[in-house]
């Protein structure tokens, strides 16, 4: 089933950027080295952000769906970047205190079907279009 999901994006000052996805608005900023004011993540960061709490939902997905304790349990993602753009990366989780070994490989296979990390791995089509200027600005996020 495909489904279409519109991200409107707007420009808030500076080199924020913001971009409302339903009913939410995540703001991007740039760091000081690159003229911005480092008040928000920016958007590769946020990328990087994307994918490792998208590991963390189906990890803490796996040991809540089995009333297992969740303290403990820990995401880190190491990334390997080339001039700004993913080259690779490498998720540590640490199971929570008491995870059962019997559930090691069913917890790797759960936080394998992240979306974040399926939607790379796919290589999506992205399009980029130019469409003609207005005179009205309109402010969507």
């Amino acid at each position: 089933m495909i489904e279409y999901v519109s991200v409107k994006v707007g420009f808030p000052g500076g080199r924020k950027v913001s971009a409302r996805v339903g009913e939410h608005v995540v703001f991007t900023d740039q760091p000081r080295s690159k003229g911005g004011r480092g008040e928000a993540p920016s958007p590769y960061s946020l990328f990087l952000a994307s994918i490792s709490t998208c590991i963390g939902y189906y990890a803490l997905a796996f040991c809540l769906s089995r009333d297992m304790p969740t303290e403990g349990l820990a995401v880190e993602g190491v990334f390997r970047s080339e001039n700004g753009t993913l080259v690779g990366a490498e998720f540590r989780i640490r199971p929570p205190h008491g995870f059962p070994e019997k559930y090691r490989d069913a917890l790797l296979r759960s936080v394998d079907r992240c979306s974040v990390k399926r939607s790379i791995l796919a290589r999506p089509d992205v399009r980029i279009q130019l469409e003609p200027a207005v005179e009205e600005v309109s402010y969507f996020a």
